[in-house]
């Protein structure tokens, strides 16, 4: 049995009081909203004196799962993942097909030397090294002050 909360207040035109708060709460639940957005991992990028580090999280995923590639100046990362689980038990059988990819791409500064990238994954975060260009790396040097 479900109950469904029912707002007097709330005054529509529908014939049927209570109708669209019924589909309300079944289309605003998390089951249903988990499954209709769209999730793109959050990503962190960072610039330090050698480097550029983009940091993607991705909790339990494994590191095959990830495809990185670099096309021109464009990195992209992407994730195909399925699954299938088959579970046969007296007189029935149960099987569920889970899918899942993302893709996330970035352009690369003119400063990034392409040629020295790095990437790791470990606890759930991948990180990316993308070196500077020696010409691109801030040059520090003392003024003498006259």
């Amino acid at each position: 049995m479900t109950l469904v909360k029912f707002n007097p207040e709330k005054r529509n035109s529908s014939l049927l009081p209570g109708f669209s708060d019924v589909f309300d709460a079944v289309f605003n639940d998390t089951f249903f909203n988990d499954r209709m957005v769209a999730r793109v991992p959050a990503v962190n990028i960072s610039e330090t004196e050698h480097n550029y580090q983009v940091e993607l999280a991705a909790p339990g995923l494994k590191k095959e799962d990830f495809k990185l590639s670099l096309e021109r100046n464009n990195l992209t990362i992407s994730v195909e993942r399925s699954s299938e689980h088959e579970d046969n038990q007296k007189s029935y059988s149960k099987r569920e097909y889970s899918y899942s990819s993302f893709v996330r791409s970035f352009t690369l500064p003119e400063s990034a030397d392409d040629s020295q990238i790095d990437a790791t994954y470990t606890d759930g975060v991948l990180r990316i090294d993308i070196a500077k260009r020696e010409e691109a790396k801030a040059a520090r040097r003392q003024i003498e002050i006259k």
